[in-house]
């Protein structure tokens, strides 16, 4: 089977799942599990590949041990997140807009859509993965793995913070601009963007620099369609103070917070 073949498999795999999971959300009247395997379907991706292959290089095995934790607590936090609270009001509005054809729209523009997109963005993983490069590991592979633990570090200490944060009940509709939040509007986001340009680092590794093009497409994602610019729309109408945050805080890339004054 050729390079091509396989990573086909892996994007019919994760199809296969989404499919699933889409008649159990028509079931469930919850289009919101779709978000739980986001980060899944990436390690569902990378093994499915890996099973085809049998990663026998360091590299290979460095990407997949990878991506396994980054989906696997991503998908773990989403999971425990979401419990209990019913549908995300996103898919929720788009039920509204159009109940009798939501069925069909989702399982385009929210399932299937989610499933191309994970395919594309896990290219670098694919490529290391199928053809990990003669060369050792080095130190372009050193600087990836860096990058991808500080962006993990950032995803996780951010959603622990802002889950803390949440739990109290005296900050109930206030805006969290504490700890990693007082840097960055995002760093959950921008914790992703590290996560996979550290990856993409493993692909130019091994000699893949078309792979790339995952780690552009998260970060556009990320910063100009489904990341950053969806949740501060939503925030700026709910939060009171958001406005004065947005003066005060960096949008993605971190930086010391401005005084409230400034």
């Amino acid at each position: 089977m050729g390079p091509l073949a396989i990573s086909f498999v892996g994007l019919g795999a994760a199809l296969a799942v989404l499919s699933g999971l889409w008649l159990l959300s028509l079931r469930l009247r919850d289009a919101s599990i779709v978000d739980i395997f986001w980060g899944l379907g990436f390690v569902l991706i990378a093994w499915v590949i890996s099973f085809l292959v049998g990663p026998t290089h360091g590299r290979a095995w460095l990407a997949l041990a990878c991506t396994t934790l980054w989906g696997t607590r991503l998908g773990a936090y989403l999971f425990w997140r979401n419990a209990g609270h019913g549908e995300d009001k996103r898919y929720a509005a788009m039920r509204r807009r159009d109940p009798n054809g939501f069925p069909r729209r989702s399982l385009f523009t929210v399932f299937g859509l989610q499933g191309v997109l994970m395919w594309i963005v896990s290219w670098p993983v694919q490529a290391v993965l199928i053809a990990p490069g003669a060369a050792p590991l080095g130190p372009i592979d050193a600087i990836g793995l860096l990058v991808f633990g500080v962006g993990l570090a950032f995803e996780a200490i951010g959603d622990a913070q802002l889950a803390r944060f949440k739990a109290d009940p005296a900050q109930a509709g206030q805006v969290m601009d504490r700890g990693l939040w007082a840097w960055t509007r995002h760093p959950n986001y921008f914790g992703d963007f590290l996560v996979w340009w550290g990856l993409g680092a493993f692909a130019l590794a091994a000699g893949h620099p078309w792979a790339l093009i995952g780690p552009v497409v998260m970060s556009v994602l990320l910063r100009r369609v489904s990341g950053v610019p969806m949740l501060e729309r939503g925030l700026s109408r709910t939060r009171p103070g958001y406005a004065e945050y947005v003066q005060r805080t960096a949008a993605f890339f971190p930086r010391p917070p401005r005084s409230k004054k400034g």
